[in-house]
């Protein structure tokens, strides 16, 4: 079985498109997609190194309880092999799972998101994310990214 691997951190801001040009003119970071202005969780950009996704996100829901007005690392997301099976040693070990993806949402490359033991927001997927690295190019699935906008 492959080892997990960080492959995704979520920044929260309050300008999404400012952040991401700096980060993008600083550390030549790539554009890997934008969300779409309906999204009902955030808007924001998306962006990668080639090995990790940093995702800029302006939230609409106050997820981590911290308030409207938080920003900063907002969560991390780790690659696993088997989402099931990592589910079910997390919650043997205390994880709380919060949000849980339905079969559809599944298929569409959605998380499943945890709080850790200091109340810490974590994802787990079996997806790489845009633009970040698979676990083992035989066994991870990898999405094309979107082209930048």
């Amino acid at each position: 079985m492959a080892k997990a691997k960080i492959r995704h951190i979520a920044l929260a801001t309050k300008d999404p498109v400012k952040t991401a040009e700096f980060y993008k003119e600083a550390f030549g970071f790539r554009e890997i997609a934008r969300t779409p202005p309906d999204n009902p969780l955030a808007y924001g950009v998306f962006l990668s190194d080639g090995t990790l996704n940093l995702a800029i996100l302006n939230f609409k829901t106050d997820q981590l309880g911290k308030g409207m007005d938080f920003t900063g690392v907002h969560h991390f997301g780790v690659l696993v092999e088997d989402g099931d099976a990592a589910t079910e040693k997390l919650e043997s070990l205390g994880g709380i799972c919060f949000m849980r993806p339905t079969p559809e949402e599944k298929m569409g490359y959605f998380e499943i998101k945890f709080r850790g033991p200091d109340g810490t927001v974590f994802d787990i997927a079996e997806h790489p994310w845009g633009g970040a690295a698979p676990l083992d190019s035989k066994t991870a699935r990898l999405k094309e990214p979107a082209p930048a906008k």
